[in-house]
């Protein structure tokens, strides 16, 4: 082997999974051929001596045979993997038929596998028979490998499903395969099934079938002896085969079981392992795709309650929005900077957005504080509501002590100050605009004359001013902290406002 390939093999071994495969295998056969020598010298109760099956020439064939299967197993194996090795010394995304070699790998091991048994089985019949052994004799190596071989074989592959999952993970960064690379959960517990049931049950029938027929029982044999011999290995084997092929069905189920408590906290970037062709890849993959539609669409939410307010999302997701609204009784706060056009002379516009951010910070945490709807930001002004999208219990004590509270925190930062006007009464509440363009807002007297009141609020102190009809609809304990001041009449409108400013 050149140096070049011997180094990349050397480099893919190091890999563990790759180690965890090699060893599985082998342990297998190894499996498999105590299964083979115990059928042969204890089971099976042919009409033979055991000196015919233990002969010299068998222990020359088998230790002549043994090294040369070891040899020929580990080349196939290793040219059935080649295609991988380019892949698991660079990592990063397989390509197509790296992919395809990694999935199919164990059930090519099987190929493999019942290959070296098959083979094993002609050199053993074809030596006992030309050293003159009768038909009882072939009979029972036919049976014994044949009963060894199949057990091999499944386990190899239940053996090589597990230990190459790693790798399998990782090729499966392209997708789950349109159509079965694997044999199905079905399939598995089919196959395991026949292993540890229906071939020992075949076993003991054909002791049986023989000891009516009187050609397969020596003198003094025992077909209880047998029998029970045959159901111990059964149990081993198919416990341990079962055990393996159950945790190949229950883990993912178990993975994806962990990860939907994470998505139930709110964690959308758990994924889970995709290590599977069959129809347990396509489980884990939708399971990982539905995950991440669910952050996308949580992501898109949290978006959209930054633009309109988390109470207007909410409303939207859980009912169909349509143009149009509703009478509510609301309480109206409108907060707009003074000396704006002077500032845009004296500050630069990055200037300027920095410090209107973080007016509109203290804004936004205050009317939070209250169970206020931020519902527009316009330039330098926002219009805040209360009882409407969501109802609210006190309304008018609510928009009356978030206007106190902000005028209490100015200068705002970058020395800001604002005119703030409250005011409470009936708005229409809905979607305003296109069919296809729209949004949430409120209309009505009592919006106009909040935000004429924040224009009167900017040249007194404290710069907020409320009307009587909010203070007649607040409680009575955030009305005392507030003044009765002169009555107005506001531009626009046609009757006298009755004003009221913080103590």
């Amino acid at each position: 082997m050149p140096s070049g390939r011997g180094e990349m093999l050397a480099r893919v071994f190091a890999r563990g999974p790759v180690r965890l495969y090699a060893v599985g295998m082998v342990s297998a056969n190894v499996i498999g051929a105590f299964i083979v020598f115990g059928l042969i010298r204890f089971i099976l109760p042919l009409p033979i001596n055991p000196g015919s099956v233990l002969s010299v020439r068998n222990f020359v064939t088998f230790g002549a045979f043994l090294p040369v299967a070891v040899v020929i197993g580990f080349a196939l194996g290793v040219r059935a993997a080649a295609p991988t090795f380019p892949w698991v010394v660079r990592g990063g995304v397989p390509s197509q038929v790296e992919y395809d070699t990694v999935v199919r790998l164990p059930a090519r091991q099987v190929v493999v596998t019942a290959t070296l048994w098959l083979v094993g089985l002609v050199v053993f019949v074809a030596v006992n028979a030309i050293a003159g052994g009768g038909a009882s004799l072939l009979v029972i190596i036919v049976l014994a490998v044949g009963l060894g071989g199949t057990a091999t074989c499944a386990m190899g592959y239940v053996v090589a499903e597990r230990t190459l999952r790693p790798l399998t993970a990782e090729v499966m960064i392209r997708g789950v395969p349109s159509q079965h690379t694997a044999p199905g959960v079905t399939s598995r517990l089919i196959a395991m099934w026949a292993l540890s049931t229906v071939v020992p049950l075949l076993g003991s029938g054909l002791i049986a079938l023989g000891s009516l027929l009187d050609v397969v029982i020596r003198p003094g044999d025992s077909i209880a002896g047998a029998v029970f011999a045959l159901s111990v290995i059964s149990l081993c084997v198919g416990a341990g085969g079962m055990t393996l092929t159950a945790r190949s069905v229950a883990d993912p189920i178990t993975q994806i079981i962990t990860a939907m408590t994470r998505v139930e906290g709110n964690d959308y970037e758990i994924r889970v392992p995709v290590y599977d062709g069959s129809e347990v890849g396509r489980l884990q993959t939708g399971f990982n795709r539905m995950v991440a539609t669910l952050g996308e669409r949580e992501h898109i939410r949290e978006l959209f309650g930054m633009h309109v307010g988390d109470a207007v999302a909410s409303r939207a997701i859980a009912e169909e929005p349509t143009l149009g609204g509703e009478l509510r009784e609301v309480g109206v706060l409108f907060i707009d900077v003074v000396g704006s056009t002077a500032l845009a002379q004296e500050k630069s516009p990055e200037d300027i957005v920095t410090m209107l951010n973080e007016f509109f910070d203290c804004v936004v945490t205050t009317a939070n504080r209250h169970d206020g709807f931020v519902n527009k930001f316009e330039g330098d002004a926002a219009l805040l509501v209360f009882g409407a999208p969501l109802p609210h219990d006190d309304a008018a004590t609510a928009a009356l002590r978030t206007a106190r509270e902000l005028a209490e925190q100015m200068p705002f930062a970058g020395g800001l100050a604002a005119g703030i006007g409250v005011t409470f009464g009936t708005c229409l509440a809905g979607n305003v605009g296109a069919a296809n363009r729209f949004e949430y807002t409120v209309i009505g007297d009592p919006v106009n004359e909040a935000a004429r009141l924040s224009d009167l609020a900017k040249t007194t102190s404290p710069p907020a001013i409320a009307s009587a009809d909010a203070l007649e609809a607040a409680r009575t304990d955030e009305t005392q902290r507030w003044s009765p001041g002169e009555s107005v009449q506001l531009r626009g409108r046609s009757t006298v406002t009755r004003t009221a400013s913080p103590r």
